[in-house]
C-alpha cells in the first residue's frame, strides 16, 4: 500500500500464481484471458468476485501442493480458498 499519497498502480503488479508460499498482498486487478484455465475468461474472473478475489483485498499464501506446488491454499481477507495455480494468474497483486 502506497503511503507517499502515490496510487498503488505506481508499484508493479505480479500474477498470484507466480508467487511462492508464505507470499502477503493485495489484489489490484483480476485479469483472465480466455483459455488460461479452461473457462471462458468472463466466468473466471465472476468466480474468482465470488470467492472474494476482490480489488483491494488481502491475500497471503498458506500452503502449496507437494507436485507442481499445485493446487495453493489462499487466505483472501478472513477466508481460505484451493486454487490451482493457472486460476491464480488472472489476479494481479502489489
Amino acid at each position: 500500500m502506497a503511503t507517499s499519497g502515490q496510487p498503488d498502480e505506481q508499484q508493479p503488479s505480479s500474477p498470484l500464481g507466480h508467487a511462492p508460499r508464505g507470499y502477503r498482498g493485495r489484489i489490484c486487478a483480476i485479469t483472465a484471458a480466455d483459455g488460461d484455465s479452461g473457462l471462458p475468461a468472463a466466468e473466471l474472473e465472476q468466480r474468482l468476485i465470488e470467492l472474494g478475489f476482490i480489488e483491494g483485498a488481502l491475500v497471503e499464501i498458506l500452503h502449496e501442493g507437494l507436485f507442481g506446488r499445485d493446487p495453493i491454499a489462499v487466505r483472501v481477507n478472513d477466508a481460505t480458498v484451493a486454487l490451482r495455480r493457472r486460476e491464480a494468474m488472472a489476479i494481479l497483486v502489489i
